[in-house]
């Protein structure tokens, strides 16, 4: 197992794009040196996780000074499993892609269903499988990247897999990370995951539509957020009705200046 997040070592990555054949990657950018003196002392555990990140956080600013080279605004989607994140990329592509040059990454560990999603909304799309893998990394967007060849000028949408403990220790070389919660789930998720918060720019609250039928506070949830992260900032809306997404269009317009 990986030391730093517990990714499977006989993992393979598969790159797809709709409608063209996938093909493979071994290990991704993770170098499992699973010697039999792992786990016989805490030291050698600590420095097989900073190896792994430093590793990643390389590639990161390659990938960073790539984008600001071609002038691409990357936005990294973390969020836990079903809180709406290729339902907004779906919404977002259909209203904006008349104006914006718009590209998607997508991260799951399985399946191209979302990556059809979107490739049907209208915009390129890269579907990055990580197998046993619970995160995108660096050298994967590096590479889904190559694929997908984004326009100068151009926003990159990333759609990392979904869980809110692992990507938030990952830098992709992201411009901005967005962190998604929905009225699904419990407002103390920032106090449970604060990493994921701490790391992120923008906290989007979806499925404002079901407040009259959760236990939802949507001023708690800013709070417990705004605890761990008070440069955080918020948009409620709701994809399904549509409220809120003009407040999230002005963001990223004005993001994109």
């Amino acid at each position: 197992m990986c030391g730093t997040c517990g990714c499977g070592e006989d993992n393979h990555i598969t790159y797809s794009i709709p409608g063209q054949n996938s093909h493979h990657h071994g290990n991704g950018s993770h170098n499992h040196d699973h010697t039999n003196d792992i786990g016989k002392g805490n030291a050698k555990e600590i420095q097989l996780e900073i190896d792994i990140l430093a590793e990643n956080n390389m590639k990161a600013e390659r990938n960073r000074g790539y984008f600001e080279a071609l002038n691409i605004f990357a936005l990294n989607l973390v969020s836990s499993p079903g809180s709406g994140k290729t339902s907004l990329l779906e919404k977002t592509i259909k209203e904006l892609r008349d104006n914006m040059d718009l590209f998607i990454i997508e991260g799951d560990q399985q399946t191209s269903n979302d990556a059809d999603r979107i490739s049907a909304a209208g915009a390129p799309v890269v579907q990055v499988n990580t197998g046993n893998g619970c995160h995108l990394d660096a050298e994967m967007v590096n590479v889904a990247a190559k694929q997908l060849k984004p326009k100068d000028n151009s926003v990159l949408f990333i759609e990392n897999v979904g869980n809110l403990v692992c990507p938030s220790m990952f830098d992709l070389g992201e411009t901005s990370r967005i962190v998604i919660i929905s009225t699904t789930e419990g407002e103390d998720k920032p106090l449970k995951y604060p990493t994921m918060f701490q790391t992120a720019q923008l906290c989007i609250i979806n499925k404002t539509d079901l407040l009259p039928y959760v236990d939802f506070d949507i001023d708690k949830a800013k709070e417990y957020a705004s605890r761990v992260n008070n440069n955080l900032e918020f948009i409620s809306l709701s994809v399904k009705t549509g409220d809120g997404m003009d407040s999230w269009y002005k963001w990223l317009k004005e993001k994109c200046k």
